[in-house]
């Protein structure tokens, strides 16, 4: 029934084209020169001449010889108002225009006896003729979908939607300024790579042909930006699009948003007290400590919590994840009923994370600092000066979610090569999550790194995270989707 209705009506709207065309008028313009944004339209006190403002048309009524028309665009909404008198092809408009056009204004302000800004219209310019229609609105499960399809009439349609969306854009720039005045410099690097080094993940691959060589995208940009350091550069950056093979949920996407940093000198200690004052400016950008997500309050108040992993994971379950073998801790997840897919063949840092996700990490609701994790789970970091068999990192938990991930770096190249083989080793028995040996990383830091730390953002989550948003894909512009039969 839809679809007859929208196939007649996109014949009716390429009629008018043709008429419009076979009339002289442009339905396609090349541009048009506006005096002021919708909202700063909106913004004018009456009597102000000779404003021209564009957007699209999502509401028109026609009354007699007026008629009204609500202009919509990224800085807002703006009503502007035809009159038979005063508007140049009154009638004429009347025939050509649809919802959804593109239509550019020019005219004088005032206000109506309803207390609405408006646009007393003098000129219409016809910018761009809708050909299909829009949807009158979004709702229901089934067309929860059709937002992440149709990304482009969820915009248009949902204020709420595009607000969301401009956060995103806003929390990067804060971001980014806020490392940037901290002595950080933003790099590239590369996503085609070799190996897939830098987190315990399933990769994509790929084949390069011109090389003949196999390849894989990114999991993460953390050994290159590691050479960074080796290279001279103290405190470097970048948001690096990463890609990670693996289930798909509300939280996990296989192709997600990093912001990574690393700083010479430094240790984990430096990075939570550095993660605290992101926060704070986070906080600025919202004008409030606390926001909501999935019905519960969260508090962005700093300083914030501190717990160490292996005791709480003790207090919680009666294991000490530390000590325990491997069978023990197999033995505990069979008696949590926890579900842990292929648990035979898991390595020891796996079987340790599968504990820790549960008992403790989806428990945790305001920003905690989660630390002192068993080596096992941390290929990469730094072994503990008072504990062999812990390293020194955290992970910022918020909600339940990990938020970010940092370390002190390892920069002892043979306890690296030692560690890529204990990685090699778990593979071999049936762990494809364990990370590959990547010498060519261990010879670069045979070279020499200073001491240094280093975290991992997962942007997309954080956002979710501060917009209320449950499903990663709702702070995604245009997520991958199965392409419908």
């Amino acid at each position: 029934m839809n679809s007859q209705k929208n196939t007649a009506e996109e014949i009716a709207r390429r009629e008018r084209v043709k008429k419009l065309r076979e009339a002289g008028v442009q339905p396609y313009a090349d541009s048009f020169k506006r005096t002021h944004s919708l909202a700063e339209a909106r913004d004018l006190k009456n009597g102000v001449k000779k404003v021209a403002v564009a957007g699209r048309i999502i509401f028109l009524r026609e009354m007699g010889r007026l008629a009204f028309l609500k202009l919509s665009s990224l800085a807002g909404e703006y009503q502007i108002v035809l009159q038979d008198e005063k508007t140049e092809d009154f009638k004429l408009w009347l025939k050509r225009l649809d919802l959804g056009d593109f239509v550019g204004a020019t005219g004088e302000t005032f206000t109506t006896k309803h207390g609405e800004p408006s646009l007393l219209v003098e000129k219409l310019t016809l910018l761009t003729k809708t050909l299909s229609p829009l949807p009158e609105k979004f709702h229901g499960l089934e067309n929860i979908e059709k937002k992440y399809r149709e990304r482009h009439l969820d915009l248009a349609t949902n204020r709420e939607t595009r607000e969301r969306f401009l956060f995103r854009s806003n929390l990067v720039k804060t971001i980014r300024n806020f490392f940037e005045t901290e002595g950080f410099i933003e790099v590239e690097t590369p996503v085609l790579q070799t190996k897939p080094s830098g987190a315990v993940a399933t990769p994509f691959r790929t084949h390069h042909a011109a090389l003949d060589l196999d390849c894989v995208l990114r999991i993460a940009p953390e050994t290159y930006l590691k050479r960074c350091l080796v290279g001279g550069f103290e405190r470097v950056f970048e948001f690096a699009r990463c890609f990670r093979n693996e289930g798909i949920d509300p939280t996990h996407l296989q192709d997600f948003t990093m912001l990574e940093l690393y700083a010479a000198y430094e240790n984990f200690e430096f990075l939570m007290r550095l993660a605290e004052k992101m926060f704070a400016e986070i906080a600025k950008l919202l004008g409030k400590k606390e926001v909501e997500f999935a019905g519960k309050k969260i508090s962005l108040k700093t300083p914030f919590a501190r717990i160490d992993l292996v005791e709480a994971v003790k207090r919680a379950v009666k294991i000490d994840v530390e000590k325990a073998s491997d069978a023990e801790i197999r033995g505990k997840i069979q008696e949590l009923k926890i579900d842990a897919p292929n648990l035979a063949k898991l390595g020891r840092g796996n079987l340790i994370d599968t504990i820790y996700k549960k008992v403790l990490r989806e428990k945790i609701v305001d920003p905690t600092f989660v630390t002192n994790h068993p080596v096992e789970l941390s290929p990469l970091s730094r072994r503990s000066d008072s504990n062999p068999k812990r390293v020194d990192r955290f992970q910022l938990v918020i909600a339940g979610w990990e938020v970010i991930n940092g370390f002190s770096e390892l920069t002892d190249a043979d306890d690296q090569r030692q560690r890529f083989a204990e990685q090699t080793k778990a593979r071999e028995g049936g762990d494809a999550e364990a990370m590959e040996n990547d010498q060519d990383f261990v010879k670069a830091l045979s070279h020499g790194m200073p001491p240094a730390a280093g975290w991992g953002i997962g942007i997309d989550r954080l956002v979710a995270l501060l917009t209320n948003s449950e499903n990663l894909k709702d702070v995604i512009l245009f997520p991958l989707m199965k392409p419908e039969r």
